[in-house]
């Protein structure tokens, strides 16, 4: 087995997945904090914590983390999500101390500066206008509005351009303080990587992080809703969506195997079916966004103004059809798309990190190969019959962005189907 987990005595797991044959390593923390645990007033902090971080240290300012990394040829670089916040870098073997070092620099010992944080919060406010003037992402945050209301995991990670601008530099220091803790956080690693070696390094790189605990966030209540904004776009962007599955749930597998043949590829019923017989849209896929306790299921489309009318019926029929049941062959396809992904992630250090970074975040395990290899193989077309109905059934969310006089084109109620 190529995966090793050690923890240490201030309560940080460190995670590798060594992989001999190649010559590099992907590293990072991944910290259990993300919008899911902010309060409403301070929606966005954690994604502010992510960008000020890299400002400086006591021991480097914010060009000696870039250039230190950049100077091996190597990559730095971080993302906050609704339920995580990572901190991950990729460098060759010899400069896996380097890495730990400046990883766990900035995650343990930022300094948090106050004019840093001004310009940063500028430069944050900019992002959200940039997102919100990106329709086929800003959508989607519609969906997971009307999907969760008023709750945290409804939030958009990014916050508001209000909230961002409210934060000062004790909102950063205490937020740090409560969630940047060992026992909060997963150091992973894979690539040529010597697993005692990194043991070694990470007990004297993260020495400093607190102990701490680990924090619940708000538990979710799925509502679903109807949620329309007009705007002056050449194009109808909207997201129709149920309640879906948390990782670890029975239906995980099945619900994958579900929106795989749905709307997963090219050969997807979706695609088919709204995309090459119809003509109605550019772009049509399925998702799943799984947590650790909800999720959802979805379609996104794109279309024109003059087609939505049209296009809802459509994929509509085509929920009402996959309801109804799928048959093997198309199972077995959907189960070789998900196979395949899987596998093909593994030549990846950086996939293989983060997946297990994952795993140990949401399972306290890693999970082998082969345990999710056969649970993909174990759905077959009654189990995905089963685990359709149950996600149907639930009220649907729609969010929309379009043209003025397009969001009265399309009726909502036709998506309550299964119900």
């Amino acid at each position: 087995m190529t995966v090793h987990v050690t923890t240490l005595d201030n309560g940080l797991r460190v995670a590798t997945d060594t992989m001999t044959t190649v010559e590099t390593v992907s590293i990072g923390t991944w910290i259990g904090v993300g919008a899911r645990h902010e309060a409403a007033r301070v929606n966005g902090l954690s994604h502010v914590l992510e960008h000020m971080v890299f400002k400086g240290t006591t021991r480097r300012n914010a060009y000696d983390i870039a250039a230190e990394i950049e100077a091996v040829g190597g990559i730095i670089n971080a993302y906050t999500a609704r339920e995580l916040t990572a901190y991950y870098a990729k460098v060759l073997k010899d400069d896996v101390a380097l890495a730990i070092d400046v990883i766990a620099d900035i995650v343990v010992d930022a300094t948090l500066d106050t004019d840093e944080l001004a310009r940063e919060q500028s430069v944050i406010v900019q992002e959200i206008h940039q997102a919100h003037d990106t329709p086929d992402d800003v959508v989607f945050d519609y969906f997971q509005e009307t999907a969760f209301p008023a709750q945290s995991l409804g939030r958009p990670v990014l916050g508001t351009e209000e909230t961002v601008r409210g934060f000062t530099r004790d909102d950063l220091v205490t937020f740090r303080a409560d969630h940047y803790t060992a026992c909060n956080a997963i150091l992973a690693a894979s690539g040529n990587i010597d697993h005692d070696r990194l043991v070694d390094l990470a007990t004297r790189a993260f020495d400093a992080m607190p102990v701490g605990s680990g924090h619940d966030a708000e538990a979710p209540a799925y509502a679903g809703g109807d949620a329309r904004h007009e705007r002056d776009l050449e194009q109808v962007h909207l997201v129709l969506g149920y309640q879906g599955v948390p990782y670890g749930d029975d239906d995980f597998y099945a619900a994958s195997t579900l929106s795989t043949l749905f709307g997963g590829g090219m050969s997807s019923r979706l695609f088919q079916e709204v995309r090459e017989k119809r003509g109605l849209v550019y772009a049509i896929y399925s998702f799943l966004s799984c947590y650790s306790d909800e999720g959802v299921m979805g379609i996104y489309a794109g279309t024109g103004g003059d087609e939505v009318a049209e296009l809802m019926p459509v994929i509509c029929d085509e929920i009402a059809k996959v309801a109804e049941g799928v048959d093997e062959e198309e199972t077995a396809r959907a189960r070789a798309q998900l196979k395949a992904s899987i596998l093909m992630g593994r030549e990846s250090s950086s996939s293989r990190a983060e997946q297990l970074a994952r795993q140990m975040m949401i399972f306290g395990r890693p999970l082998t190969v082969e345990e999710i290899v056969d649970g993909i193989e174990a759905v077959d077309a009654a189990h995905v019959r089963r685990v359709a109905e149950r996600l149907f059934s639930s009220t649907p969310t729609l969010a929309a962005l379009g043209p003025d006089g397009s969001m009265a084109g399309f009726d909502l109620e036709r998506a309550r189907l299964v119900a």
